[in-house]
């Protein structure tokens, strides 16, 4: 998985596997999440977006199954 490093208040990273429909995102807290069935449209509009943050938190958070996949 390809990760994306971007500038934003509340992302650092994120990347996307395609076959398993599962978005990685790492935030600035130090926490890194995988969010579940996520169609590729959402991620590409993630990639697209201005706001990642807003982006997240519109469309991803509490919007797909998730879990806690690393803490630092």
């Amino acid at each position: 998985m390809e990760l994306h490093w971007v500038e934003s208040s509340m992302i650092q990273a994120f990347g996307y596997d395609a076959e398993k429909q599962t978005l990685l995102v790492i935030f600035n807290t130090g926490k890194t999440y995988r969010y579940f069935n996520v169609p590729s449209e959402v991620y590409e509009g993630l990639m697209r977006t201005d706001s990642k943050g807003s982006y997240m938190r519109s469309l991803v958070i509490d919007q797909y199954p998730y879990e806690l996949a690393k803490q630092r």
